[in-house]
């Protein structure tokens, strides 16, 4: 990236919608997976809404494009009297993958964090993703669990 064009985050818009189902769909197709039109829908109209349950996003812009993506969310948690944070997605287009746009994303949502009074922000990942755990091992903190899920 050069310095003469600084990488900006920032709440997703409406306007983002056909920019942001791309880098979405990108994120899942590196996992694998794919999910139907109607949640790309629920889930673009969740990020806008109001709702406090619901998830929120941030992009990352250079140049005018979106070039990466983070979805996150409060939650209760029994272990505490503060809600904690979830960062669920976390994106960054290949061609800018090492020039800042994951770390910038994940302190956004740790200031957002900070500003909601959640104590904790956490986020899964798999192991094969080494690249971005090299990443998560320098602004983060891995941990013991192993995830499980009903079948």
């Amino acid at each position: 990236m050069s310095h003469d064009t600084a990488l900006t985050v920032r709440a997703l818009r409406a306007e983002d919608e056909p920019a942001w189902r791309e880098l979405w769909t990108a994120y899942l197709a590196f996992y694998e997976s794919t999910v139907t039109e109607q949640v790309y829908a629920s889930t673009f109209a969740r990020l806008l809404g109001d709702d406090p349950r619901d998830f929120r996003a941030l992009v990352a812009e250079h140049d005018g494009r979106l070039v990466g993506l983070t979805h996150y969310l409060f939650h209760r948690h029994g272990w505490k009297i503060e809600d904690v944070c979830y960062l669920q997605d976390l994106y960054a287009v290949p061609d800018m993958r090492g020039k800042g746009v994951g770390r910038a994303l994940i302190e956004a949502v740790y200031a957002a964090a900070d500003s909601y009074g959640a104590p904790s922000v956490y986020w899964l990942t798999q192991e094969f993703n080494e690249t971005a755990r090299v990443l998560y091992d320098r602004i983060g903190v891995v941990t013991p669990f192993i995830k499980y899920q009903r079948p």
